[in-house]
């Protein structure tokens, strides 16, 4: 074996071997200011499981089992191993309503805001901020799969990086910018045919997506249903559910050289699961909590009405 393939395969042992804990995910020494993240990790209803074994839950998979774009893309077209996400896991909710659900960040029940907001009433995590990727599902029951990622505890984003030009830009730069790379861990053929194993696509182009920015976090409400296709395929995976384990993985698509190489945000795997798992969300008696803005950070809350025709073809 080469040593490029050495490496890389220790780098993925590495990653395979972090926990996604108030320890490991803050990247410091595991301090009380953690506390928060570890506990939506644990909370919600999809439970936290283990990332080759666990089933009806979601894990963490190492950026370096999605292939992205590397330094040299423009040129030579060649793709690379993720590396460490730029984001650090933060939770995951799997919730089903009679409605639906949109920027649940600001929801007075959302447990992972309300666990941060107890952070912030001891003092910490002053600086955290969250990026939250809110997949809508269609239905007869309207479902939500909430993927939550946070930078490390009281760090705010990278001033001047891609994913902060992204946090703070307007709706037509995300829109061409938020890119999701699907790939297909376990699952029928058919599931795996019709999805792609290594699928790429910028949703902003695909789908309807809608943003919602608060004084600490950014969501990000994907609207499946906008998409007869998307619809289609989607509901083909949830007809196999339970013997389908996928990989998500989220990121800012890097399009000029100094933007290179490109690096997920976050990622997420969700593993075998059982669509009865979801947590009720009454939205006939809903109330938001309304951000506050201010003048570094301004709020806004907007929609993307999205072209269908978008697969990127470039990846």
């Amino acid at each position: 074996m080469c040593s490029t393939k050495q490496k890389q395969k220790q780098n993925l042992h590495n990653q395979r071997s972090v926990v996604p804990t108030s320890t490991s995910a803050s990247g410091g020494d595991g301090g009380g200011g953690g506390d928060w993240r570890e506990e939506s990790i644990t909370g919600g209803s999809l439970k936290h499981v283990d990332l080759d074994k666990g089933k009806n839950g979601w894990a963490s998979p190492p950026g370096d089992l999605f292939n992205l774009r590397g330094p040299h893309y423009l040129t030579k077209k060649a793709k690379v191993p993720s590396g460490a996400w730029l984001l650090q896991p933060a939770g995951v909710d799997w919730l089903r309503s009679n409605s639906k659900l949109d920027h649940v960040l600001a929801r007075h029940d959302n447990r992972v805001m309300n666990a941060l907001k107890k952070s912030h009433s001891e003092g910490k995590s002053l600086k955290t901020f969250i990026v939250a990727v809110n997949l809508q599902v269609p239905g007869r029951d309207q479902h939500s799969a909430v993927f939550y990622f946070a930078t490390n505890d009281d760090e705010p984003l990278e001033p001047g990086s891609l994913l902060y030009r992204f946090v703070n830009g307007d709706d037509a730069y995300r829109n061409s910018r938020f890119k999701i790379v699907n790939r297909i861990v376990k699952g029928p053929w058919i599931v795996k045919a019709a999805v792609g194993n290594y699928s790429a696509c910028i949703l902003g182009k695909a789908l309807n997506c809608y943003y919602h920015r608060g004084p600490n976090y950014l969501e990000i409400d994907v609207d499946i249903g906008s998409s007869a296709i998307a619809s289609a395929i989607l509901h083909l995976a949830l007809g196999s559910v339970t013997s389908v384990t996928i990989d998500m993985g989220f990121l800012v698509e890097s399009q000029t050289e100094e933007e290179l190489p490109e690096k997920l945000f976050g990622a997420v795997r969700i593993c075998q699961m059982e669509m009865s798992s979801a947590t009720f969300i009454d939205t006939t008696s809903s109330r938001k909590v309304l951000p506050t803005a201010n003048l570094h950070n301004p709020c806004n809350s907007s929609k993307v009405q999205a072209e269908e025709n978008g697969e990127n073809k470039d990846d």
